[in-house]
């Protein structure tokens, strides 16, 4: 069984369970996805599908000659696995590999926000709002060592790019699948903004 899908995310809404209360969902468009390429491990040295979703009317000689007899799919992805005889190229794989209850992982590329400070950044409490000091409320406070070593140590954390990094969600409960548009309904928050790539797949700690 493959791993799990490419998708994108649409957006958050929510959904009433049987007893009543609201459910915080985002709403996913998973699949369907084909497989454009496998690796065997006589061949490659390991077993892997490589993904294909999202159709493109703009693609490279090179990229249309790889997927040939395929769609001019947009984002690839390879996905490790050990049941790759069980799939052949050009395989159609859709949301209905995911069911209602299912626990799962959900990554993506979370929303850049530019370069931020240590407070936005890292929740830092700041300095002292009083006792006549200007211009430190935001600051990060001496970060440096005294004579030994005298430096500042790798690792510390201060102002810098916050966002746009991979960043995955994990043990995310599916609450609906709908089949027939591809959609699946997952409970809570996602990374990344709407219209993102995302990769789902079965959890991994649950």
């Amino acid at each position: 069984m493959a791993e799990g899908l490419l998708g994108k995310k649409i957006g958050m809404t929510q959904l009433f369970a049987e007893k009543g209360q609201s459910l915080p969902v985002t709403v996913l468009e998973v699949g369907p996805c084909f497989v454009a390429q496998i690796k065997t491990a006589e061949k490659d040295g390991y077993t892997a599908l490589q993904l294909g979703f999202a159709e493109t009317k703009r693609l490279t000689k090179a990229e249309r000659g790889h997927l040939k007899n395929l769609p001019n799919l947009k984002n690839l992805l390879e996905v490790r696995t050990t049941t790759v005889d069980q799939y052949q190229v050009g395989q159609k794989l859709t949301v209905g590999l995911f069911n209602p209850g299912d626990i799962v992982d959900v990554t993506g590329i979370s929303k850049g926000k530019g370069h931020a400070g240590v407070v936005k950044r890292y929740h830092f409490k700041g300095g002292k709002k009083t006792h006549g000091q200007s211009d430190r409320m935001r600051r990060p406070g001496a970060s440096g060592a005294t004579t030994t070593p005298g430096r500042v140590l790798k690792g510390m954390r201060g102002a810098g790019q916050l966002g746009n990094t991979r960043s995955t969600v994990l043990n995310l409960q599916v609450i609906r699948v709908d089949a027939e548009r591809n959609l699946l309904a997952l409970k809570g928050a996602v990374p990344g903004a709407n219209n993102g790539l995302v990769f789902v797949r079965k959890a991994r700690k649950d």
